[in-house]
């Protein structure tokens, strides 16, 4: 048997320490052989097959692997103020919970085409203070430059890489020295230390991982954008999530002007604000009063449409609710909804028919959110059911009445929470009556209140208030 050469036996030595492991894409579990259930989640047909090479760890001592480390009373500890970057967007501010807290790691998520980008470079692109790095691994520089040059903003202290090696990043890192970090996207990254490719389960969390150090250490915010996969959650595996600080969706129908950022997680702020804004041609706008933006402002009035006060997160605002009920067409009666839960519809469908009486099971019903967004307050219910009851009916609804109350299966109209800021706000847009549960003013004063407030505490109240 012939010997082996010192570099083909450091080659078949590299090459045993080599191995295939399967990852699922949705939660990152590690497992030896292909399942097509991941047993970790339970997600089906998610098992990714990638190639890891195994690196030998030196076994440390205990001793050495306390480290410095010391535990400390809870009382010990001094609570220290987060230092915080103020953005340029209000909207934005509101919903990170005061500002971009230093050494962050923050995660942006949205569909494709929704403004991800854009909202990025238009708020980085106004900030004097700070050096920015701005790592594009999708775009080229021109294409930024063509996006900088619509929204109208230049600037001298932003600079543009396009690059996808987290190593060749971190040069570009040193040379630099930014106050704020962008990563667009996250998927496009890859390390030369692992064997698979950009975007897989293995990159996107080494990758992250070795970010989150960065941030840490230096005290750099860095902001990451990420891709959402058809379902709507974020793209890569969910150690994502845990490993950033903050994790923000941007929502909305690309067919309409009207976007709304939700944090999903923080840890330096509430996940109850959202912010609103509106793409145009020069970027984003912010909606100060997203009231106004979701109503319509016609005088007269129209069968199937009412006004719903809604609250997302602390924020109150109105929404139009529009509904088309009509002899159904086929056998089948269709069921549309836009913006809606499809199956809390469908209840409420059930309610009518079996506490008022309204025979819907062979009429379509067409159920639509004014202005693209989708809402689950369900103190919408009262709302919903009133546009159906007037289309059904042909009977319009006076456009200066509005509803917050949540429909129970019995067909009761149950309390909903905020109602002194939802009835300030149906106030200060100038409706003139406004139907609430019963038994939910308790602590709050109307004695100033212009509005005429309307107690029901079932459908039926509610139909003979709006109808007889």
């Amino acid at each position: 048997m012939p010997l082996l050469s010192p570099y083909q036996n450091f080659a078949e030595m590299a090459k045993a320490k080599e191995k295939t492991v399967w990852f699922c894409s949705s939660c990152g579990a590690q497992a030896s052989k292909w399942e097509g259930r991941c047993p970790s989640c339970g997600e089906w047909n998610t098992m990714v097959e990638e190639r890891v090479v195994q690196k030998p760890q030196r076994s440390a001592s205990p001793v050495a692997r306390a480290g410095t480390s010391k535990p400390i009373a809870v009382s010990e500890i001094q609570a220290m103020s987060e230092p915080r970057i103020h953005m340029p967007s209000e909207e934005l501010n509101r919903v990170l919970g005061g500002g971009l807290v230093q050494g962050s790691i923050l995660l942006i998520g949205g569909e494709p085409g929704i403004g991800k980008s854009t909202l990025v470079l238009q708020n980085l692109l106004a900030i004097k203070s700070k050096t920015i790095l701005y790592v594009s691994g999708e775009e080229s520089a021109t294409q930024l430059k063509l996006r900088a040059d619509r929204i109208g903003r230049g600037s001298d202290n932003c600079f543009i890489v396009c690059e996808t090696s987290l190593e060749t990043v971190f040069k570009h890192i040193e040379d630099v020295q930014p106050g704020i970090l962008v990563i667009d996207s996250i998927q496009t990254i890859a390390s030369d230390v692992l064997e698979s490719s950009a975007g897989s389960v293995s990159q996107v969390r080494e990758c992250a991982a070795q970010l989150l150090k960065y941030a840490k250490e230096s005290g750099v915010p860095v902001i990451l954008i990420g891709h959402i996969t058809k379902e709507g959650s974020l793209a890569g595996p969910k150690v994502l999530e845990h490993i950033v600080d903050a994790v923000i969706q941007f929502e909305g129908d690309r067919q309409y002007m009207y976007r709304i950022l939700r944090a999903i997680k923080n840890r330096f702020g509430s996940t109850s604000e959202i912010g609103v804004y509106e793409m145009g041609q020069k970027g984003l706008r912010e909606v100060k009063n997203p009231s106004e933006m979701l109503m319509s402002h016609s005088d007269e009035n129209l069968s199937g449409v009412t006004i719903g006060v809604t609250v997302e997160g602390v924020r109150p605002f109105m929404i139009e609710v529009q509904a088309l009920v009509s002899t159904a067409a086929y056998g089948t009666p269709q069921r549309s909804v836009t913006g809606y839960d499809a199956k809390r519809m469908n209840m409420l469908l059930a309610v009518l028919e079996k506490r008022v009486g309204f025979k819907l099971g062979q009429k379509d019903v067409f159920l639509n959110i004014a202005g693209g967004i989708k809402v689950n307050d369900p103190s919408l219910d009262l709302a919903v059911i009133s546009a159906i009851l007037s289309s059904n009916m042909d009977m319009p609804i006076e456009h200066s009445t509005c509803f917050a109350g949540e429909v129970g299966l019995s067909g009761e109209i149950r309390p909903v929470s905020r109602l002194e800021q939802r009835i300030s706000e149906a106030e200060k847009l100038g409706m003139k009556k406004m139907l609430i549960p019963k038994h939910n003013l308790k602590g709050i004063d109307t004695s100033k209140l212009t509005l005429q407030l309307i107690e029901v505490s079932k459908v039926e109240e509610a139909f003979r208030a709006l109808f007889t």
